[in-house]
């Protein structure tokens, strides 16, 4: 059997923390190791417990969610924000920062299980109504034409997959994916990995 899946509870409303320790604790496979009422304390958290997978509120007094975003700057645990902060703002300024996913606490309790488990695998994972308020940013005009191979690899990057992965999965070589890779970036004007699957997201590819 695996390890279990280490996770942090972030969110300053104890019974809320209470309600997903007492659901995600259900789950063979995960392990609730820490909690935190704020940023501050789930940044020592983090560093202490060394949590596999963080689920991050974002309106939080003091230090919120999104600091605790950018100070963690992409490196560390995989964040999944789990938040019922609806402005449209937000989901793409948690995605820049490193979340890897981005869920509203309306959340089918079954559902939240799963997106940890995608999450935690190295995937990313928004909700349709993130997906919503991605696209209502602007990202999704101009969008420049793609071939049809292009918008496949796109949109495994978009679910976090290696070159090896999208290799695997479109039967092609590493180097064959790594130039699609090298040409998206350049037609959809984006510096990285992380920024493409940003932008799949915004024009709803993956």
């Amino acid at each position: 059997m695996t390890d279990p899946i280490r996770l942090l509870l972030v969110d300053d409303h104890p019974v809320v923390r209470r309600g997903l320790r007492g659901y995600l604790e259900l789950e063979e496979d995960f392990d609730v190791v820490a909690e935190a009422g704020d940023g501050e304390e789930a940044l020592a958290a983090i560093a202490e417990a060394g949590p596999d997978v963080v689920l991050l509120d974002l309106k939080m007094p003091g230090t919120d969610g999104q600091a605790v975003l950018e100070r963690l700057g992409g490196e560390g645990p995989r964040v999944l924000v789990l938040t019922s902060a609806t402005e449209g703002e937000r989901v793409p300024a948690a995605i820049e920062a490193g979340a890897a996913g981005f869920v509203y606490k309306d959340i089918d309790p079954d559902a939240l299980a799963a997106a940890i488990r995608t999450v935690h695998a190295g995937q990313t994972l928004f909700s349709p109504a993130a997906v919503r308020g991605l696209m209502a940013s602007g990202g999704a005009s101009a969008a420049p034409e793609l071939t049809p191979r292009e918008s496949q690899v796109l949109g495994l990057i978009a679910r976090g997959q290696t070159n090896r992965q999208i290799a695997r999965a479109l039967g092609v070589s590493e180097k064959t994916v790594k130039t699609h890779v090298t040409n998206l970036l350049r037609r959809i004007n984006v510096a990285d990995r992380t920024q493409a699957a940003l932008w799949a997201v915004r024009h709803g590819i993956g």
